[in-house]
């Protein structure tokens, strides 16, 4: 893919939407599908520890097993694919893989890697789990928002989603107890336009140096 300038930048933001009617007749190839992975990992995450894992559905089966715990949306059954974007509690415990590719990569010295691999397997490690809950969620939200914006790019479409049932997902699913289910993101090609939506004045939002 060539190199996206910054009039394109601007129309991929500007033509995200959420889409929810998707043409059931059209696959993502594999190969695709892990580019706009990959594009998505290069989502900044905090220490670089990436705590982000994807389960990819895109068997018909599990999708239709999918779509009652997804509250029956119409999207889950036409979609290319279904992304559960997923927090690894133990997301610490990669520290020394990273830190060690990093030092490969001439990017940090010895020094500095046993320093970071020290605050990763004692800093981290020990926090309180609600604040390891909020740092992986807040991971996992730049992740899906740039897994989005990569698959605009490339000219699919998707939509995140919060409503469904989380317990029977990870029960159903058989995901693993150290991670945790953040949201799903249902991807393929769009069969309409997602609906026009408003925004706020940045005058409501934003503020400068004080509030």
């Amino acid at each position: 893919m060539s190199t996206i300038t910054k009039p394109d930048f601007q129309t991929v933001i500007q033509e995200r939407h959420s889409v929810r009617q998707y043409d059931p007749s059209v696959k993502i190839p594999r190969e695709e599908m892990e580019a706009i992975l990959m594009d998505a990992t290069l989502a900044p995450s905090s220490s670089n520890l990436q705590p982000w894992r994807f389960l990819v559905i895109d068997d018909a089966e599990l999708l239709k097993k999918l779509h009652p715990i997804a509250n029956n949306q119409e999207q889950v059954l036409q979609a290319s694919a279904v992304i559960a974007v997923l927090g690894d509690m133990k997301w610490y415990e990669k520290g020394e893989k990273i830190y060690s590719m990093s030092e490969e990569a001439g990017y940090m010295t010895e020094e500095i890697k046993q320093r970071f691999i020290y605050t990763a397997e004692n800093l981290y490690a020990n926090m309180d789990q609600s604040v390891k809950e909020s740092i992986v969620d807040v991971d996992a939200g730049l992740i899906s928002m740039q897994l989005m914006l990569s698959a605009r790019a490339r000219g699919y479409d998707t939509v995140p989603m919060g409503g469904y049932n989380k317990v029977q997902f990870v029960e159903e699913f058989n995901i693993p107890s150290h991670y945790r289910s953040v949201m799903l993101i249902a991807i393929g090609k769009a069969a309409a336009s997602g609906r026009p939506t408003v925004r706020l004045p940045l005058e409501d939002v934003a503020f400068w140096n004080e509030i």
